[in-house]
């Protein structure tokens, strides 16, 4: 009976002393949770909202004018042309009398020559050629003041139709007016109108309020 109970305290003992041994043991991890793949559902995305169309644009307008018939077929055109023809008709008359008075003397001088000394001769030829010089700067005085008119007339007549061309083309919806002349290169997308017949009549009335 003695050694019964010494048997079973000894048992007690070894069991008891393992317990702590058991205790540090890591505990057992908990199963893994299924894949969230399987679990959670996929949120759909969203499609794109179409942008919303913007109102067309203005097309692009753009007149052009032609100053060659402009100058020629208006009003204030014609005007500047037969002031300028009579301004220069009248120098050219003068400018061949010059010339044939000249013809004349030389004709005289060339007749005197073979009479004449040697240093006759010379004064002749001097006084010969200074008549020349000043025929010279008579054509180029002359050719001077056409151009000059020319130039003032034709720079009226620009700005009438500047003018007018601008008022004509705010009133009727043009981006720009500009000279035929100077078109390059108009895009397909660009409108463009010949104004000429247009500025013209309008050019011609403003002549005819003045």
């Amino acid at each position: 009976m003695k050694k019964t109970a010494i048997m079973l305290a000894g048992l007690l003992l070894a069991s008891i002393t393992t317990i702590p041994a058991l205790a540090e043991e890591p505990a057992a991890a908990p199963p893994a949770p299924a894949a969230a793949a399987e679990t959670i559902e996929a949120t759909p995305v969203a499609e794109p909202v179409p942008a919303t169309p913007s109102k067309a644009e203005q097309p692009i307008r753009i007149g052009y004018v032609d100053m060659a018939t402009i100058a020629k077929d208006s009003v204030p055109g014609k005007a500047a042309y037969a002031e300028i023809k009579a301004k220069t008709g009248k120098y050219q008359k003068q400018i061949r009398a010059k010339e044939k008075q000249l013809q004349k003397q030389k004709a005289a001088i060339e007749a005197q020559l073979p009479t004449l000394p040697p240093q006759q001769r010379e004064a002749k030829a001097k006084e010969f050629q200074k008549k020349i010089e000043e025929f010279q700067k008579f054509v180029q005085k002359a050719d001077k003041d056409v151009r000059a008119r020319e130039e003032e007339l034709l720079g009226k007549l620009f700005k009438s139709v500047d003018q007018v061309a601008g008022e004509y083309a705010k009133a009727n919806g043009f981006t720009a007016v500009v000279l035929k002349n100077q078109i390059l290169f108009v895009a397909a997308e660009a409108q463009t109108t010949d104004l000429t017949a247009e500025v013209i009549k309008q050019v011609d009335k403003t002549v005819e309020k003045k």
